[in-house]
């Protein structure tokens, strides 16, 4: 492929017919002491960004240097994965946290990670909300721009990855932040282009041939069907591959392989 056709936006790919490309990031990390819950070593052979728990919803010192030391040696980008405090709820259950207070708690969980990036010889490459502060930014805008005041907080214009068109990609584009867009091929979406929360019944997608169809479609035709039947356009750079399923690693390989047979090529957004 030319130096152009690697510089191309998503836009200019499709008209000039240039093979799509899709970064492929899993929740990975997500352990505390001696319970785990994701395959972190089968996962970071398949993907090409990792979002590394920082401690909030899960992870701990230990894991989060061992994941990061396993993605530096395999050349996949390390994100930080932060959340509202909430640990026993696993970062799901809605909480009202002050902004400067969340703000104050984003900075802290990507200096966490920071270090442990660094000590492994890499950095954090992007930031990326988890579970229901991934929710809540979503349409509250104040939660939003308290995730971005944290990440500038930190130090860096980090690359945000999120939901396109919520308000964090709003909040990020204000403080020039570049945005990421991401799709979930094994969530339902509604017709409005947001997820079905997880409360609902058939939010989340098993059958592991419908996520595949699902992972192709959002790759190369940058839509998905809804949960009413409809389509709806998904712009997304970064496809989501849920590692706390049964038989996640499987599937997650599926994927790479049936998008790799496509035509796909797929290569992280850092």
């Amino acid at each position: 492929m030319s130096e152009r056709s690697e510089q191309l936006s998503e836009s200019e790919r499709i008209s000039a017919g240039a093979p799509p490309v899709i970064d492929l990031n899993a929740d990975l990390a997500e352990g505390f002491g001696r319970w785990r819950l994701t395959d972190d070593e089968a996962l970071l052979s398949v993907v090409t960004s990792a979002n590394v728990a920082c401690g909030f919803h899960a992870g701990d010192p230990a894991t989060m240097r061992r994941v990061c030391e396993l993605a530096a040696e395999r050349g996949v980008v390390i994100g930080a994965q932060v959340s509202y405090r909430d640990l026993a709820g696993f970062g799901r259950r809605a909480m009202d946290v002050p902004p400067d207070e969340l703000a104050a708690e984003i900075t802290y969980q990507i200096g966490a990670l920071e270090v442990f990036a660094r000590a492994a010889g890499a950095r954090v490459g992007y930031v990326k909300p988890h579970g229901a502060l991934y929710n809540r930014c979503v349409h509250d805008e104040e939660q939003a721009r308290a995730v971005i005041a944290g990440i500038h907080a930190a130090g860096g214009g980090l690359p945000v990855l999120g939901l396109p068109g919520s308000r964090l990609h709003e909040a990020s584009a204000d403080a020039q932040l570049p945005v990421i867009g991401e799709a979930f091929a094994d969530r339902a979406y509604t017709p409005e282009g947001t997820l079905v929360p997880r409360r609902e019944p058939d939010a989340v997608i098993h059958d592991p041939d419908e996520v595949v169809k699902r992972a192709l479609g959002m790759a190369r035709d940058h839509a998905v069907t809804a949960r009413d039947g409809r389509r709806v356009a998904v712009s997304a750079r970064s496809l989501c591959l849920h590692g706390d399923t049964p038989g996640a690693a499987d599937l997650a390989r599926r994927v790479r392989s049936e998008l790799t047979a496509a035509g796909v090529r797929i290569r992280s957004f850092v």
